[in-house]
């Protein structure tokens, strides 16, 4: 990326790459859910991997987009697959499957990245030109 290259660009290698390092933590926490015995954290684990690893996937998805239209669309997946990662986190900790230590630093870190999608989300649309009605 040459020096002068746009915020924008920036900020999508940034997110991208904090994807990329979410979801290799994700991968350490699943391993330490499906050791519990009783199978309640291999449920929910598959469930959280699933939604975790797919923030990133999204992201790159969104990069290639075919429109603004599109790559907002797939942001807004990835946001979502954000959210339901945070509800798992959160039924991890409330449920104390494992211990608070383990988890919040992921559970901070997927606020950060909800909150970074989303500010993409709204700039994307304020940016976007709208179409003139004929009225």
């Amino acid at each position: 990326m040459s020096s002068n290259a746009g915020q924008g660009q920036a900020q999508g290698r940034d997110i991208c790459q904090r994807a990329g390092e979410y979801a290799l933590r994700s991968i350490q926490l699943y391993r330490v859910l499906v050791s519990n015995r009783d199978g309640v954290g291999l449920v929910i684990g598959k469930q959280f991997l699933r939604a975790a690893t797919s923030i990133g996937a999204n992201l790159i998805e969104a990069q290639s987009g075919e429109s603004r239209k599109d790559f907002v669309h797939k942001l807004s997946i990835a946001q979502k697959e954000a959210r339901e990662s945070k509800y798992w986190l959160t039924l991890i900790l409330r449920g104390k499957i494992l211990a608070a230590d383990l988890v919040s630093p992921l559970y901070e870190e997927t606020n950060q990245l909800i909150a970074i999608l989303t500010r993409i989300i709204v700039s994307t649309k304020q940016n976007t030109p709208r179409k003139k009605s004929n009225s």
